[in-house]
């Protein structure tokens, strides 16, 4: 066992109560690290590295890469404005907001009730449609986290043009031929029931410590493209390893080279961010490694070693996934716990540091 601190710390989080297990994996050029489940999936049921663990916007770049996917293929452009394939898009003054706009949280559509999972997804996107722009809000020129309502649409940008059903487009897509058998955003109810406990809960360790409604199956059969997509830890690195590859990884070609290096470029640069209240810095879909701003302990940061390069994506106080391309290094982490936001980013300060230390990629500090 090489990452002794980084274990130490997660069995350290689960004495204190900010989480009851997770699941960890890192690899660098290749060559598994770690590949760990600790402590319980719930209550007396240990945690496994076969558990569905909930990705939840940590799963945002994996429809990025599928709108990708259609951008290579000529069927949009990144400037395209959206009502160009979705007509009903252009109400409310939102005629300018373009595919980029979306992927680089720029488009200033931030809705944060929308309904879902008990709204149907024709209804999701005709309510994000008919919205306005919000007010003195220039597409482009300020930026603002969205949740969930610029990734229906861009969910719907993929339907419309491909024909399938996105669930259907990313399994056969992206998670199939990456040999991401156990990952759904959006799962056939029946595999769900067969799952059973082997989808693992998360619970609110900053209030009463109940299971969080993340694995009801309205939530996990019903998608969300900005939210909803489970899968195991040591499954998602592949997603990581196959864009630090190039776009390929056991002879599947998922994207181009070029587009790869297209989606974890900057695109966003210095802008506040009016969800955050802090700078962060955007590829397409990807949040690209933010801490020269000096922000201390950054929203959805990747610690204090990671490189410049680095990019991927974090989810609510429970998750991080992000590949550092200066040291070949995929990393997948989750706890199943949401403790105090200041308690979340100090907990995840420390794991990402330690990780980078235990593998003497770095000193310790």
């Amino acid at each position: 066992m090489r990452l002794v601190t980084t274990v130490e710390l997660l069995e350290r989080g689960i004495r204190d109560g900010l989480h009851l297990g997770g699941q960890l994996f890192v690899s660098r050029a290749g060559r598994v690290e770690a590949d760990l489940a600790l402590g319980e999936a719930r209550p007396g049921e240990p945690m496994t590295p076969d558990h569905l663990v909930h990705w939840l916007s940590c799963g945002k770049p994996i429809t990025a890469v599928a709108v990708a996917q259609l951008w290579e293929r000529g069927q949009l452009s990144l400037d395209d404005p959206v009502a160009k394939h979705l007509p009903e898009f252009s109400a409310g003054g939102k005629e300018g907001v373009t595919v980029r706009h979306l992927l680089t949280h720029t488009s200033g559509i931030r809705a944060l009730r929308l309904g879902w999972p008990d709204v149907s997804w024709d209804e999701l996107v005709a309510k994000i449609s008919a919205m306005k722009l919000e007010p003195r809000w220039t597409p482009g020129e300020k930026a603002g986290y969205h949740l969930s309502s610029s990734w229906f649409i861009l969910g719907e940008l993929v339907q419309r043009l491909d024909g399938r059903e996105l669930p259907d487009y990313l399994r056969q897509e992206i998670f199939q031929p990456l040999g991401m058998d156990d990952c759904w955003i959006g799962m056939p109810a029946e595999r769900f029931r067969e799952y059973g406990s082997l989808v693992a809960g998360v619970f609110d360790t900053e209030n009463d410590r109940q299971q969080h409604r993340w694995s009801d199956e309205a939530r996990m059969t019903r998608p969300s493209p900005g939210s909803s997509a489970v899968g195991p830890m040591n499954q998602l690195a592949r997603f990581y390893a196959m864009l630090l590859a190039d776009g390929e990884v056991d002879g599947h070609r998922v994207m181009s080279p070029q587009t790869v290096s297209a989606l974890t470029a900057r695109h966003r640069v210095g802008l506040w961010d009016h969800t955050f209240r802090a700078q962060l810095d955007w590829g397409l879909g990807f949040i690209v490694n933010s801490s020269h701003h000096g922000e201390e302990n950054s929203p959805y940061g990747y610690g204090p070693h990671a490189s410049p390069r680095t990019f991927g994506h974090s989810g609510f106080r429970s998750t991080a996934a992000f590949a550092d391309p200066a040291h070949a290094l995929v990393i997948c982490l989750e706890v199943n716990g949401t403790p105090a936001e200041d308690a979340h980013r100090a907990r995840f300060e420390a794991l990402t540091a330690a990780i980078y230390e235990d593998l003497e990629l770095v000193r310790a500090r």
